[in-house]
């Protein structure tokens, strides 16, 4: 019997710095276009900085810059209603 334990992929939120499974965090990246865009296949194209599923984390990343310093850009509001919009679904 030989059954595979399969190692869960971890992320680090760029807000509050703590390891997540992967799949409990949102990835937003910065395309090569140098657009900012909510990743929710995490799959895309670019450089990702991963932020966790909570309204209060995205309030700190917006006051404190926490996306732009890690995606080198600035984050338009847009982007952080987006991330809103998701994890009220």
């Amino acid at each position: 019997m030989n059954t595979k334990v399969r190692k869960v992929p971890m992320r680090k939120c760029v807000v509050t710095q703590e390891r997540f499974p992967k799949k409990e965090l949102i990835r937003v990246v910065r395309t090569p276009e140098n657009e900012i865009v909510v990743d929710e296949t995490g799959k895309k194209n670019g450089h990702g900085a991963y932020v966790s599923r909570s309204l209060e984390t995205i309030e700190k990343a917006k006051k404190n810059k926490a996306l732009d310093r890690a995606l080198e850009m600035q984050i338009g509001p847009e982007v952080y209603e987006a991330l809103e919009e998701l994890i009220r679904g």
